[in-house]
C-alpha cells in the first residue's frame, strides 16, 4: 500500500479500501490486520474506524465485524441543521440558502422529466397530492417520486436530504399559517404540466411552489429586522 507523508490513518484506511476495491458491504480487514497494514496502533485504528462510522463510509455490525458502508448523505443533515440554526439572525438567511439550492435543483430536474413521467408514476403523483392535507409524508414522497425516473441516486439523495433539514428547521420561520388548500392547489398544477408533457409549464409551477416558501422566509426575514 503506497503511503504519503502526513496522512492520517483515517485517510490511509480509506486509500486502502480504494486500492483492494472494497464494494459497500464488503469485510473490512479486521483490527489487528490494519495495525499490521498501517503500522498504527490500536487506539489509532479504533479512532479512525470511528470516524469513517460517522461519515457512513465504514458501517460496524456488532458481533460480525466492520464493513464497507454506503456513505448516504444522510451524515451531512446534523450539519446543515447545525449551520442553519446557529447561524445570524436566528439562521433564516441560511434556511434562505438552502431553499435557494433546493430550488433551483428542482426547478432544472423538473423540466428534464416533464417528458418522461408514465402514467402509473402520474397515478401515483396525483393520490400523494390527494394525501397532502392529512399525511405528513405526503409531500416527502411526492418530491422524491417526481425524480425517480431520471435514474440518478444522488439527485434523490439530495432532494430527500434538503426536504427533511428544511422541514427540520422551519420553526425558525415561526408558525406557519394554514393554507393546505393552496400548497395542494401548487403541487396539482406541477402534475398537470407532467401530464401535458409541459416542461416550461413544469419549471414554472415549481417556481411557483418554491415562491411561497421564499415569501414565507422573506416575512421571517423582515420580521426579524423590525425587532433588531
Amino acid at each position: 500500500m503506497s503511503r504519503r507523508g502526513g496522512d492520517s490513518v483515517q485517510d490511509r484506511i480509506v486509500a486502502l479500501i480504494h486500492e483492494r476495491q472494497l464494494a459497500p458491504g464488503a469485510p473490512m480487514p479486521t483490527e489487528p490486520q490494519l495495525m499490521e497494514i498501517l503500522g498504527a496502533s490500536r487506539n489509532s485504528v479504533r479512532e479512525a474506524i470511528r470516524a469513517l462510522q460517522a461519515l457512513g463510509i465504514v458501517e460496524i455490525r456488532h458481533g460480525y465485524g466492520t464493513f464497507i458502508g454506503h456513505a448516504s448523505l444522510d451524515v451531512l443533515g446534523p450539519s446543515l441543521e447545525f449551520r442553519i440554526r446557529s447561524g445570524a439572525a436566528g439562521g433564516i438567511r441560511a434556511l434562505h440558502d438552502l431553499v435557494e439550492v433546493r430550488e433551483m435543483l428542482e426547478t432544472g430536474l423538473i423540466g428534464r422529466v416533464a417528458t418522461t413521467t408514465s402514467t402509473s408514476r402520474l397515478s401515483a403523483l396525483d393520490a400523494l397530492v390527494t394525501a397532502l392535507g392529512t399525511d405528513a409524508e405526503a409531500d416527502r414522497a411526492f418530491h422524491a417520486l417526481l425524480y425517480e425516473s431520471c435514474g440518478n441516486e444522488l439527485v434523490l439523495q439530495l432532494i430527500d436530504l434538503f426536504w427533511r433539514v428544511y422541514h427540520q428547521v422551519e420553526t425558525v420561520l415561526g408558525s406557519p399559517a394554514e393554507r393546505t388548500h393552496d400548497i395542494v392547489a401548487n403541487h396539482r398544477r406541477i402534475v398537470d404540466a407532467l401530464r401535458a408533457q409541459d416542461a416550461a409549464g413544469a419549471q414554472e409551477a415549481m417556481r411557483r411552489h418554491f415562491r411561497d416558501v421564499r415569501e414565507r422566509i422573506s416575512r421571517a426575514e423582515a420580521a426579524q429586522e423590525r425587532v433588531a
